[in-house]
């Protein structure tokens, strides 16, 4: 009897929402308010260089995806670029470990948008969302990603939506743009980098993408498209609302909100968030779904390399999902959510994806050393993973840089 295989089901539109909607989540809803609170009126510029960094190393996570359309993608590129079986074991866990810490990230993002509908004591919100998440993510890929899309749309449209009523502030855009310019100033530049490795979390979703190649059709030419698109669209909406962000409300009180869109909306219309709230609701259960779907998958691939027991690669007959793997994310996400505050979650988060990016950028450019022109393959110049591995490897050392200096 032949053993059940994942379902490839996904196109190139139904690919891209599900890679717009783990971006933008929890990124841009929740974590402006902590963006400003380190770079101030300087938050617009943090995200423009947050979606510089996660643009070059996008790029390479395209050639990569379509050289080796595969789950687990980060650890099977890895292990073919750089033959290090225990770094791709390693860097699989990492990527798992982002997956879950960040699902755990936007679930406490969940419950700052939750209160201003219903006092709901924290733990209770957070285990009933990720158990029904968890169950979501069980049903069925097509089923999940079809949720996800649909939700893409609404939080999309929730951007647009603040863009539209608070947009009346970026007509001062003009006369204040050069409070928008930083001096070089060594203090100011500190809080913008500050800013920058913070933002970057909001771009971490395209990535996840490639963990999802088995379940694509025709995944050599869609895989790449839907990368590029799903980033390019999320850096626009992430900064014009940065943008808005802090012309319409002062960087101080900005950085102090649980709900920065919501507050951002009554400061604008001076009404009850109520709608921009429940939309806000929406866009981070997505993300948090999408995390799910991911961290599953990748344990699934590393299964299937017999990096990890046969168990986790087992696929349901009917659902045609890696069950085992599914549960055992949604148990930790729930742990981890229940333990830590939302900024240590998404540093955790930027510091170790970072780290990732900058292998996965390495391996890149052994890769096209030993392969420079696979047919069928559309390949980008090599000084492009250069500067990805450069630029995100030296993020990761400015980190911790300033660990071991507090």
């Amino acid at each position: 009897m032949t053993e059940p295989a994942l379902k490839r089901s996904l196109t190139l539109p139904l690919l891209t929402f599900y890679g717009l909607g783990t971006i933008i989540g929890a990124g841009i809803y929740v974590l402006v308010a902590k963006v400003a609170g380190h770079a101030g009126l300087y938050a617009p510029l943090a995200f423009l260089l947050a979606a510089l960094l996660a643009t070059f190393t996008g790029i390479s996570y395209a050639e990569l995806a379509a050289r080796y359309p595969k789950s687990a993608g980060e650890a099977v590129y890895v292990q073919e670029g750089l033959h290090r079986r225990a770094l791709s074991v390693l860097v699989g866990f990492l990527i798992i470990t982002t997956g879950v810490v960040s699902a755990s990230t936007i679930v406490n993002g969940f419950v700052g948008y939750l209160h201003v509908f219903v006092a709901v004591p924290d733990a209770l919100a957070i285990v009933l969302l990720v158990l029904a998440l968890g169950a979501l993510a069980v049903w069925g890929i097509q089923e999940s990603v079809t949720a996800a899309t649909v939700i893409t749309l609404i939080e999309v449209g929730g951007l647009l939506f603040i863009i539209a009523v608070a947009g009346d502030s970026l007509t001062t855009l003009p006369a204040r743009w050069p409070e928008l310019l930083p001096p070089l100033d060594a203090g100011i530049w500190h809080g913008i980098l500050l800013g920058t490795f913070l933002a970057f979390y909001a771009f971490i979703g395209f990535e996840d993408m490639v963990n999802v190649a088995e379940e694509v059709r025709d995944p050599v030419r869609v895989l790449p498209r839907a990368i590029l698109l799903a980033l390019a669209v999320a850096s626009v909406l992430y900064v014009l609302v940065a943008l808005i962000a802090v012309l319409a409300f002062p960087p101080a009180e900005l950085a102090g909100s649980r709900a920065p869109l919501a507050d951002i909306y009554t400061r604008a219309t001076g009404a009850p968030p109520t709608l921009i709230s429940f939309i806000s609701m929406f866009a981070i259960i997505n993300g948090a779904l999408i995390q799910i779907v991911m961290a599953a998958r990748v344990l699934y691939g590393m299964s299937r390399e017999r990096w990890l027991p046969a168990w986790l690669g087992r696929v349901h007959p009917r659902t045609r999902t890696p069950v085992a793997a599914t549960i055992l994310v949604t148990l930790l996400i729930l742990a981890l959510a229940l333990w830590l505050p939302l900024e240590t979650l998404a540093r955790t988060t930027s510091f170790v994806i970072l780290a990732v990016f900058a292998l996965i950028n390495l391996a890149l450019l052994r890769i096209k050393h030993r392969d420079p022109h696979p047919a069928g393959v559309r390949t980008y110049p090599a000084w492009i993973p250069l500067v990805g591995a450069l630029s995100t490897g030296g993020f990761v050392l400015y980190q911790l840089v300033q660990l071991v200096g507090r």
